[in-house]
């Protein structure tokens, strides 16, 4: 598995973000109600995922660091995944929500948008956290690579002193 690329996340959040913004902006020009308010619970949710995934992705450190004398190889796997999924998710939910908060803050003249986009823009800002942690924990759970010179050193077949 490859390690998650901070441009792939930024491009994919930027993409989420302009067709979250252009869908708004259709959807309110044509006459639609205005979107429903962001839950404020949104932003503790991914809050509290994000520090499951850290605290799954610390274990997976400790045992690297020899500070953990057992873990489960599967275990670190899926960590390793949830990491992986955690950047993803956070970058498509800062695009989604991102997209709310600007339509929102464009229409800033119509009572309560101020409030929606404030809500959106939080939960945005949690969804970050949520990839920031995601790409730390895909760190921890990286493997070293095997140590060149110590496959250099290999032992050779043949004894040299005999014969």
């Amino acid at each position: 598995m490859t390690a998650t690329r901070r441009r792939t996340l930024v491009l994919l959040a930027a993409a989420a973000t302009a067709v979250t913004w252009s869908i708004m902006r259709v959807t309110v020009g044509r006459g639609a109600s205005q979107p429903p308010e962001v839950p404020w619970l949104v932003v503790a949710v991914e809050l509290v995922i994000a520090g499951v995934v850290l605290a799954l992705g610390w274990a997976v450190r400790q045992y690297q660091q020899g500070k953990r004398p057992t873990l489960n190889p599967l275990r670190a796997a899926r960590t390793a995944v949830l990491a992986k999924a955690s950047c993803y998710t956070g970058a498509l939910l800062v695009g989604w929500y991102g997209g709310q908060a600007l339509s929102l803050l464009t229409d800033s003249d119509v009572p309560g948008n101020p409030a929606r986009a404030a809500a959106a823009g939080l939960a945005a800002l949690g969804a970050l956290v949520l990839a920031v942690v995601g790409l730390v924990v895909e760190h921890f759970c990286r493997i070293p690579p095997p140590d060149a010179e110590a496959e250099g050193r290999r032992e050779p077949d043949v004894d040299p002193t005999a014969g």
